[in-house]
Parts: structure tokens; sequence; C-alpha cells
């Protein structure tokens, strides 16, 4: 594949919430599964791995503990992506040595696996599927972990859908890349702000457009810093074996 077809490839990524019925191939899965894989892994610890849900009830159950999302369950692949480091403790554990945890450890596990899924989801659209990340799976993490018997170690971070496209949404503009961008050190406030209000011109139209009731995306991001949010997973990272000091 040529350079101009990857990258055309990557810019034309949008999420896709409705998926025909269609089977994955398992061969499919195992392939985009393997390019992940070769997703850059910090040291080579590769602390990721992903559940795949199929049972429907297992999967209804899913549907709310990520707040009603209905593709979960209309999806043909449902993927549960999680930070893992169950093998390294069980690696420890046999040599009789101790395995210690902190903040490092828990960002390499979702740094990893937040790269995985990427390089995965890269190849399910190179082989013309459409994806989506489910943040929602994180509503109810005690509710996942009881579902999916997750132990120690293993930390769910997101799910992600996986099918044949059945609707062709628009690409939703981004920043400009002078926004994201910098040349030595990070810009001044002033200058942030401009390039802020430039893209709020920008989201506005495209909201129109879709018929979004949403000023701009300023509007959108006011109102969801207003608050926090899933307050609760922390406590539950650190049940299951996470440590942020």
């Amino acid at each position: 594949m040529s350079a101009d077809a990857v990258l055309a490839a990557l810019l034309d990524h949008r999420s896709i919430r409705r998926f025909r019925p269609d089977p994955v191939p398992a061969a499919d899965v195992e392939r985009a599964v393997r390019a992940g894989q070769q997703a850059a892994t910090s040291s080579n610890i590769q602390a990721y791995c992903a559940i795949r849900v199929a049972d429907p009830e297992r999967l209804q159950r899913l549907v709310e503990l990520t707040g009603g999302q209905a593709k979960v369950a209309e999806c043909p692949v449902f993927l549960v992506v999680c930070g893992d480091t169950r093998r390294h403790r069980l690696v420890a554990e046999r040599a009789g040595r101790p395995h210690v945890s902190n903040l490092e450890a828990f960002m390499l596990a979702t740094i990893d696996a937040s790269l995985f899924a990427q390089n995965m989801v890269v190849a399910f659209e190179a082989m013309g599927y459409g994806t989506c990340y489910i943040g929602g799976l994180r509503n109810d993490l005690p509710g996942v972990h009881d579902l999916l018997g997750t132990p120690e170690g293993v930390w769910p971070i997101f799910g992600l859908c996986v099918g044949r496209p059945d609707q062709e949404p628009s690409i939703r503009p981004r920043l400009a890349p002078p926004a994201v961008l910098f040349d030595e050190r990070y810009p001044d406030d002033a200058a942030m702000l401009s390039e802020i209000d430039a893209y709020d011109a920008r989201m506005r139209a495209w909201y129109e457009e879709n018929g979004i009731d949403t000023a701009d995306w300023s509007a959108r991001i006011e109102r969801h810093f207003e608050e926090r949010h899933r307050t609760r997973n922390a406590e539950w990272y650190r049940s299951a074996g996470a440590d942020f000091s």
C-alpha cells in the first residue's frame, strides 16, 4: 500500500455506530489482533489484552453497563480492551520474586492497551470494517468485572465495536495542526484561544450540517468539565491491583 493510501485511510476515520449483520470472520479478527500486537510497547512488556464477548445475554448486560449503547450488542464483534499486568504477576510469582506496582505501571498498561487498540482499528478499517470505541465501559467497572471475571492486574479500559458499516457519517473536523504541533515550546494562551476560535467556527458549521444542537466545540468542553465523571473508578482500579503512588 502506498503512503498516500495509508494516509487517506487514516484521514477517512470516523466512528461507526450502526453495523450490518454480516459476520466478521475469525481470521480477520486475528489479523487485526496481530497488527495490534505490532504496536510499540514499552520494554516489550505487552501489557494489554482484548476479551471478545459474543454471548447475546452477556452483550445485553454490557449494553446496560455502558449506559444503554445498543450498538454494543448489535455489532458483529465486541472487544473489551484491558491493561493487562496479570501475566507479569504470574511470571514474578513463579520465580518467587516480588511484583510491585505504581502509577508508572498503570500508565504503561493503559498506554500499551491504547496503542494496541489503535493499531487494531487501523487494521480493521483497512479490511473495510468500521469501528467505535466505547468509553462508556467505564461507567460501571464493578459490573464489568463481575461479568467478565477479570483477575487482579487486569483493568478494563474501553470497549471496541467492529463490523461492516451501515452508515456513512461525515468526518468530524479536528483542531488544526497549529493547535497541536508546536515548535520549541508551548504557545501562549492568546495564540491557543485564537486557534480554538477558528476551530469553533468550523465545528459550528459541522454541527449545523449534521443537525446537532450544539453551539460549538467550546460549548461542549465547557459543559463536559463542569463536573467530575466516573469518580469511583480510581477506587475500583486500586481494588483490582492498580497503585497510583
